[in-house]
């Protein structure tokens, strides 16, 4: 359960934060066909299924022949070390689902009204206050929903973790839902696989239910 908490969390900081700097690039500098371009090449690898994004990433960050060896010099095995599988998880999640998180963000983005950024901007307002005052209130529904998408679909994890690590080194990157897994199907005990699967889902609602609540603080309607 650590292991998803931290992974889910991790998750949804990744994809906000260097979603939303991504989302503002494009938004702000690029020319219209570029801005195309750039979502499509952000949003394909969503589109690519898990198994296929973790085998290629398995090849990838392979010790012996892998690119990443190649180019960093090192013969570190990323997904063998209890320090650093979760956190190499963590970073190819983010390539593979940071597309959709950038996709709901811009969209955000070119909803905020031009006249406020104009009328700040007479007022006085630099670019950062104009961000924080203007662009973060009018986004915060986006973000809700970003947040709130990101951190369900990160805390049911479950592809990466069996095919990448197998769950190690010594259950370093375990998530509940794997654990469910081999209880259900491979050790054959269904009672307690069904109270963990309940579990899950009551986690899931409460923490679901929190940030509805707290969202009353943050998000303008």
């Amino acid at each position: 359960m650590i292991n998803t908490f931290v992974f889910a969390l991790s998750s949804v900081i990744t994809h906000i934060g260097l979603g939303m700097l991504l989302a503002l690039g494009v938004h702000r500098t690029m020319t219209r066909g570029t801005k195309y371009f750039v979502r499509t090449a952000y949003f394909f690898p969503f589109l690519v299924s898990w198994a296929a994004v973790a085998l290629i990433w398995k090849y990838v960050l392979d010790p012996t022949f892998g690119i990443a060896a190649y180019y960093l010099h090192t013969t570190t095995n990323w997904l063998a070390s209890p320090t650093w599988a979760l956190p190499t998880l963590i970073v190819v999640d983010w390539w593979h689902t940071i597309g959709y998180t950038f996709v709901i963000l811009l969209a955000g983005l070119q909803t905020v009204p031009a006249q406020l950024h104009e009328a700040a901007r007479v007022d006085g307002a630099n670019a950062w206050w104009r961000f924080w005052s203007v662009t973060l209130p009018v986004m915060s529904p986006t973000i809700f929903f970003a947040t709130v998408i990101t951190f369900i679909g990160a805390f049911q994890i479950f592809d990466p973790m069996v095919i990448m690590t197998q769950g190690g080194p010594d259950g370093a990157t375990r998530s509940i839902v794997q654990y469910t897994y081999e209880k259900g199907f491979q050790s054959f005990e269904v009672g307690y696989a069904a109270a963990l699967s309940l579990v899950l889902f009551v986690v899931i609602m409460i923490v679901t239910g929190l940030q509805f609540r707290l969202s009353r603080r943050w998000v303008h309607q």
